[in-house]
């Protein structure tokens, strides 16, 4: 069967690291072929209605306020509270590190902006304090992940766009999945340095950093709490986050020069130029795939050997997982969103538990080789060698595989904030 054929040459092309945007225009054109009319004109019409779409923005919205960011000093004033509020704590920079990742993720949307953001400043730190450094760079790769499930979520951004569920539901079906992540690794944490030296508290410099740490905190009270409260759409608060970050780094703080903004506003150009395109042909493909309901074929050839929930949930993680380790995220969700987003329906799979879902696993594809981006963005980053990042990733790729697991098949975790 034809689409039998359009399975193949995907995992044909993924297993022989093609390069995605030469897959999705290779079955582009074999979908356009075998069951559209094979004229540009429908192609160029379906990728145009399929980018016209307001939310798009966000993306580069989000993208923009987390480099400004980390341009200017909201990262460093994160640190300094959290440092502050953990000193008591065995192992309390490196708590703070997770913590302060978790916070920037509310703020940024992404991975490699929240990596590099708030790894810059930590990472010396951490190693002045002590810690090891594969540790330490374990701790930066992992907790920079913490940016794709915590809302707002580049990610969850692209998976409702591409299977039309509500944006806002995911970033609230993202809270709760996020601090359990964020509980696991910041508990590992505590107890592999439990013997670190702690610092001493100061209820003064507590207060002396929460003072000049407000604005930061500000931020995602601000941005969230516009969103779950109506008053911001996703594209509007990503709007808002920007003219905060802008208005902090430039007039409260000042430490964001005009050259800074420019070359953020280059970087942040050249990802969405690579974006774009790719987003556009995943996005026509979808629409033809849904026309000639090949998801619905491929739905009652799955259900033919798989009968239950349970089987379904561990095949996709374990698909999931390894599509993670060969293709980046945005790549695995413009193709696979789709296509699971049915099969997962035919099990009684909520679409919004499956975003997460999806979510959490290529949120683990971020740590492991040979795609790995967080490890990719470390060894640049840090400039330390990749097989060291590897071992120090290792126990929190670990911890992230439990929490998967539970967010998998505990839904109520995911679902029990969503209205």
């Amino acid at each position: 069967m034809l689409w039998i054929g359009l399975i193949v040459l995907i995992f044909g092309a993924l297993a022989l690291r093609v390069n995605i945007a030469a897959i999705l225009l290779v079955v582009g054109a074999y979908i356009h072929f075998f069951w559209g009319d094979a004229e540009l004109t429908y192609i160029l019409e379906d990728m145009w209605s399929a980018i016209d779409k307001e939310v798009l923005l966000s993306i580069p919205l989000f993208l923009l306020c987390g480099s400004v960011m980390g341009k200017g000093a909201i990262a460093e004033r994160l640190i300094n509270v959290m440092r502050a509020l953990t000193a008591p704590v065995p192992g309390g920079m490196a708590l703070a590190t997770i913590l302060t990742c978790a916070v920037f993720a509310a703020i940024s949307g992404s991975s490699a902006v929240t990596l590099i953001a708030v790894g810059t400043i930590a990472y010396p730190a951490l190693i002045n304090d002590g810690y090891s450094k594969s540790f330490a760079l374990g701790a930066l790769a992992t907790g920079g992940t913490l940016g794709v499930v915590i809302p707002p979520s580049i990610p969850m951004i692209l998976y409702g766009i591409v299977t039309e569920t509500s944006i806002v539901d995911l970033f609230t079906a993202g809270i709760l999945p996020g601090l359990f992540l964020t509980t696991l690794l910041g508990i590992y944490t505590v107890i592999a340095n439990r013997h670190v030296r702690r610092e001493a508290f100061s209820l003064t410099h507590l207060i002396s950093t929460l003072q000049q740490g407000v604005w930061s905190l500000l931020m995602p009270v601000i941005l969230l709490g516009g969103i779950y409260s109506g008053h911001f759409s996703p594209t509007e608060s990503a709007a808002v986050a920007l003219a905060y970050a802008l208005i902090v780094e430039r007039f409260v703080h000042r430490e964001l020069t005009l050259r800074d903004l420019y070359d953020t506003a280059i970087d942040t150009t050249t990802m969405m130029g690579a974006l774009f395109p790719l987003l556009a042909i995943a996005l026509s493909i979808n629409l033809l795939l849904t026309t000639q309901q090949v998801p619905g074929a491929l739905t009652e050839w799955v259900s033919s050997y798989v009968s239950d929930k349970t089987t379904f949930l561990l095949i996709i993680n374990v698909l999931l997982l390894l599509v993670g380790c060969i293709m980046d995220m945005a790549s695995a969700i413009l193709v696979l969103a789709p296509i699971l987003l049915q099969m997962g329906e035919a099990f009684g799979i909520d679409p919004v538990h499956l975003g997460v879902i999806m979510t959490v696993n290529l949120e683990i594809g971020l740590l492991t080789p040979p795609v790995g981006l967080n490890l990719i963005i470390a060894m640049t980053a840090f400039r330390e060698p990749f097989g060291l990042i590897i071992r120090g990733v290792i126990p929190f790729i670990l911890i992230m595989l439990f929490g998967l697991l539970v967010i998998a098949f505990v839904p109520q975790l995911s679902l029990m904030l969503v209205g």
